[in-house]
C-alpha cells in the first residue's frame, strides 16, 4: 500500500497548527501570478490589496442581499432551489461576508463579462463545483437579463454562454479529478493517471478546480471498484494517501502543462459539511440522535473552526506547497464552516416525500442553497481575478 510522504506525515502530526495558518492568506502572494505579458493579454489575478485576508472575517447580516432571485435563474438544478422546494425562511440569503481587514467589492455581473470578452471560465471537479458554476451563471445572469446566452448541456462538460459577450462558463464533472477507467465492467480509479480527463482543459482562459468529498465515500456512493496504483489494482486503501497520489497527479500535470501568462489557475478550498450538531452546540439533548442541519437559520460567529478542520484540506496544502505552478486557493473553508443554515437540508428537488419526513437520515447537509453561499465564493473568485 502506498504510504504518504514523510514530509506529509510529519505535517499530519503537527495538524495543532492555529486556524489561521490554513486560512489566513496574504493576497500578497498574488503577486507572483500572471506576471508576464502576451499577445492574449491574460486577465491579471488581485495584486492591489496585498493586506487584505480575504478569508477571515465574519458573517453580516445585509438587506441588499440576495444578489438574485432563484425563481428568475431557470439553470439551478432541483438539489440546490431550495426556495422552490418549500423552505420557509429566507434570512439564510441576507448574509455577506466581510473580510475583517478590508473591503471587497460587490460582484458586478456587466463588469465580469465586460473584463472576460472573449474568454472561457471552467469549473473543474465535482457537485460542489457545479453548485459554485451555477451560482456564477446566476449572477451574471442577473445583470443582463436581455443579453442573447445559448446552454449546451453534456457529460462530463456543460457550458453556458453569453453570446453577446462571447464568453463561455463551463463545468467539466470529474469528482477525482484523475481518470476512471471501465475494465470487465469494473471502475478503476486510475491515481496516477490523467490523460483523458485533461484534454479538455487545455486553452481555458481561467481554470478552478475542486475534489475532496467523493474521496471519502464508501458503499453505495462509492464511485469506484478497485484504485490502480503504480500498475497494481487495490479493492481500497488509506483514503488521505490515495488523495495526496491523485491530487500529485494532478500537480504533474498542471506544472508541465499550464502557462500561467495564458491561463489564470484556482482551486477551490474543500467545503464543509454540517451533519453534527455537536459542531455547533453544547446541548447534549438535542444532539444526542440528530445528525443533520435540518431547522438551521443563522450563521456561527467567531474565529475559531468549529468542530474538526478538514483533512482533505491538510492534503490539498500540502500538494499546493510542493508546486512549481501553484494555484491561488480559493480557502472557503473556514467562511463555508460558519454556515450551518445555508444547505438545503430537505429543501431539494432531489428528495421524495418520505424522505423530507426524515431530516436526520435524508437532509443534504453537504451542497448549497442557490442563491446562498456559493455566491459568496465566486464573489471572493471576482475580487481575486480582477482587483
Amino acid at each position: 500500500m502506498y504510504l504518504l510522504s514523510s514530509k506529509f506525515s510529519i505535517r499530519l502530526l503537527i495538524c495543532l497548527i492555529p486556524l489561521q495558518f490554513y486560512s489566513v492568506f496574504s493576497l500578497a502572494s498574488l503577486k507572483n501570478h500572471q506576471n508576464q505579458q502576451n499577445h492574449k493579454k491574460p486577465i491579471m489575478l488581485l495584486a492591489n490589496l496585498t493586506s487584505c485576508q480575504l478569508f477571515m472575517g465574519s458573517w453580516v447580516y445585509d438587506e441588499t442581499y440576495p444578489l438574485y432571485q432563484s425563481s428568475s435563474c431557470p439553470i439551478i438544478d432541483s438539489q440546490f432551489n431550495c426556495q422552490m422546494y418549500g423552505r420557509p425562511d429566507i434570512d439564510y440569503l441576507k448574509y455577506r461576508w466581510k473580510p475583517a481587514n478590508c473591503h471587497i467589492p460587490r460582484f458586478n455581473g456587466l463588469d465580469f463579462l465586460v473584463r472576460m470578452r472573449g474568454k472561457t471560465v471552467m469549473y473543474v471537479g465535482d457537485s460542489l463545483g457545479r453548485n459554485q458554476w451555477q451560482s456564477l451563471i446566476c449572477m451574471i445572469s442577473a445583470a443582463v437579463p436581455r443579453a442573447q446566452t445559448q446552454m449546451i448541456t453534456g457529460d462530463p462538460i456543460s457550458t453556458f454562454k453569453f453570446l453577446d459577450y462571447g464568453v463561455s462558463v463551463s463545468f467539466y464533472r470529474t469528482p477525482y479529478l484523475v481518470d476512471i477507467d471501465s475494465l470487465q465492467g469494473k471502475r478503476i480509479l486510475r491515481l496516477d493517471d490523467i490523460t483523458k480527463n485533461s484534454n479538455a482543459w487545455k486553452g481555458v482562459d481561467v481554470l478552478s478546480f475542486n475534489t475532496g468529498h467523493w474521496w471519502t465515500h464508501k458503499g453505495a456512493l462509492q464511485g469506484w471498484d478497485y484504485m490502480d496504483l503504480g500498475g497494481k489494482l487495490y479493492q481500497d486503501m488509506d483514503r488521505l494517501v490515495a488523495l495526496e497520489r491523485g491530487l500529485r497527479t494532478w500537480a504533474r500535470w498542471i506544472d508541465a502543462n499550464i502557462d500561467k501568462s495564458r491561463t489564470t489557475l484556482f482551486f477551490q478550498g474543500i467545503s464543509p459539511t454540517h451533519y453534527n450538531p455537536s459542531d455547533w452546540t453544547t446541548d447534549t439533548s438535542a444532539t444526542s440522535s440528530a445528525r443533520s442541519c435540518y431547522g438551521e437559520t443563522v450563521p456561527m460567529t467567531g474565529t475559531a473552526y468549529p468542530g474538526t478542520y478538514p483533512d482533505q484540506m491538510k492534503v490539498l496544502q500540502e500538494v499546493i506547497g510542493d508546486m512549481n505552478n501553484p494555484p491561488f486557493l480559493l480557502d472557503i473553508t473556514f467562511l463555508s464552516a460558519m454556515r450551518k443554515d445555508a444547505h438545503p437540508s430537505i429543501y431539494s428537488g432531489a428528495l421524495t416525500s418520505e424522505q423530507r419526513a426524515n431530516p436526520d437520515h435524508s437532509a443534504d447537509c453537504s451542497h448549497w442553497c442557490l442563491a446562498g453561499l456559493p455566491d459568496t465564493w465566486n464573489q471572493l473568485f471576482y475580487t481575486a481575478l480582477f482587483f
